[in-house]
C-alpha cells in the first residue's frame, strides 16, 4: 500500500537519509526517545516505521542488556540501507521486516516495547495502526511514539523556496512531514486504540548548521522529492540552495538556532487487559 501521504523514498534517497538527515536530525532524537524508553534487559522492542535503522544503530549500553530489536518499515529502500549497516559491538543481531504499520504480518503479544519515530503522521489509519500496536503487545507493554509539534524556522523557509523555485506539489509533498495530529488529539486516539496511562512529554533541541545551502540540497534530496529536484537546472539549484539571491540561507540565519519538539512521550498499557497493574 503506497497512500499519499505516506512518505516513500526512491532511488538513492535512501542512502542520502542516512549519511545526511540521520546524524543531522534524527539520531539525536533516537538516542532521546529510547531513553525515555527505558528499556529492561532481554525486552522485545518493535520498531515502527524503522527508516535506515537509527534506533538500531544506537550502542548496546544505550538500548541495555540483551534487547531484541526488529525493525518495520513500508520502504524496501530503507531497509536495504538499514541491512547493509554494520551492527554496533556487543548488539543482538536486529530482524528486518518489510511491511505496512497498518497490517504487521506479526504475532500476538510478541513485543515488550514499541517504539515509532516520527512515524505516526504517515500513517494513512492512525487508528488502525494504533491498534495493531496494541496487538503486538503484552500485557503491560509500552508504547512510544514521537511525533513533531509542527515546523520549525528552517522547515518554513524550506518550503517557502521549494514552493517558489520547484513548485507547490513538492512543497505540499514536504509539509505533510511537520502534518502530525494536536497532542491532545493523538492521546485521544491513543486512548481510543486501548492504550491507557497516556504521557506527553515535550523535549525541544536547538541544531546548528553549518552551510545551509549546501545542507537544503543535501536535505531535499533525501526526501520524495529528490528526483523532482534533482532535474531542476543549476541555476535554479543555486537559487534554492541559497546561491545568489540567498533563498534559503538568508532565512535560516536569521534564526539560526531553529527548535525540533518531540511532543509525544506515549507510555501505554491496553485498557483491555483485566490483570494489568
Amino acid at each position: 500500500m503506497n497512500a499519499p501521504n505516506q512518505w516513500q523514498l526512491s532511488g538513492n534517497a535512501a542512502e542520502r537519509y542516512e549519511r545526511v538527515l540521520v546524524p543531522a536530525i534524527f539520531a539525536p532524537w533516537a538516542a532521546d526517545l529510547v531513553s525515555l524508553a527505558d528499556l529492561r534487559p532481554g525486552e522485545r522492542v518493535l520498531d515502527v516505521a524503522c527508516g535506515t535503522g537509527v534506533v538500531a544503530d544506537l550502542p548496546p549500553n544505550a538500548l541495555g542488556q540483551g534487547v531484541q530489536i526488529t525493525g518495520l518499515d513500508l520502504n524496501e529502500g530503507m531497509l536495504e540501507v538499514a541491512r547493509s549497516q554494520p551492527s554496533p559491538a556487543g548488539a543482538a543481531e536486529v530482524v528486518w521486516v518489510q511491511g505496512s504499520a497498518l497490517a504487521m504480518r506479526l504475532p500476538d503479544a510478541s513485543f515488550d516495547v514499541v517504539l515509532c519515530q516520527q512515524g505516526v503522521q504517515f500513517f494513512p489509519d492512525r487508528p488502525l495502526a494504533l491498534r495493531e500496536m496494541t496487538r503486538v503487545l503484552v500485557p503491560n507493554g509500552r508504547v512510544l511514539a514521537s511525533v513533531w509539534e509542527g515546523p520549525t524556522p528552517y522547515a518554513t523557509a524550506m518550503w517557502n523556496a521549494v514552493e517558489r523555485h520547484v513548485g507547490a506539489d513538492a512543497a505540499a509533498t514536504l509539509r505533510k512531514s511537520r502534518a502530525g495530529e494536536d497532542p491532545k488529539a493523538l492521546q485521544h486516539l491513543m486512548m481510543q486504540a486501548g492504550f491507557r496511562e497516556v504521557k506527553i512529554v515535550q523535549r525541544t533541541r536547538t541544531a546548528r548548521i553549518r552551510a545551509v545551502g549546501d545542507f537544503v540540497l543535501r536535505h531535499l534530496a533525501a526526501t520524495p522529492v529528490a528526483g523532482t529536484v534533482e532535474a531542476l537546472s543549476d541555476s535554479v539549484r543555486m537559487v534554492l540552495g541559497g546561491g545568489r539571491s540567498q533563498s534559503v540561507t538568508a532565512l535560516c540565519r536569521r534564526r539560526w538556532h531553529y527548535l525540533f519538539r518531540m511532543c509525544q512521550r506515549c507510555d501505554r498499557r491496553p485498557l483491555s487487559r483485566p490483570n494489568d497493574v
